[in-house]
């Protein structure tokens, strides 16, 4: 299983036309969290959000929930 290195900022990233050579991360995983993020961050807009410290953290709260749940199934025969 891959371990996930979270992106050192912009300034830092330096890529080789697969991946970056800060965090490793291959550019298609670096651009699909950001399309993540950016819809995510779009609902929060959409919708008013002025609570988005909530928002964030029940977000992460689900994913955490969701990725286990499937992992559970994956394993299973």
């Amino acid at each position: 299983m891959a371990r996930f290195q979270p992106c050192q900022g912009k300034d830092a990233c330096r890529d080789n036309g697969e991946r970056c050579v800060t965090c490793g991360r291959s550019l298609e995983e670096i651009a699909r969290l950001r399309a993540a993020m950016d819809a995510l961050a779009g609902i929060a807009m959409d919708f008013g959000y002025d609570n988005v410290e909530e928002y964030a953290a029940y977000v992460a709260r689900k994913l955490f929930k969701t990725v286990n749940h499937r992992r559970e199934q994956a394993s299973q025969p």
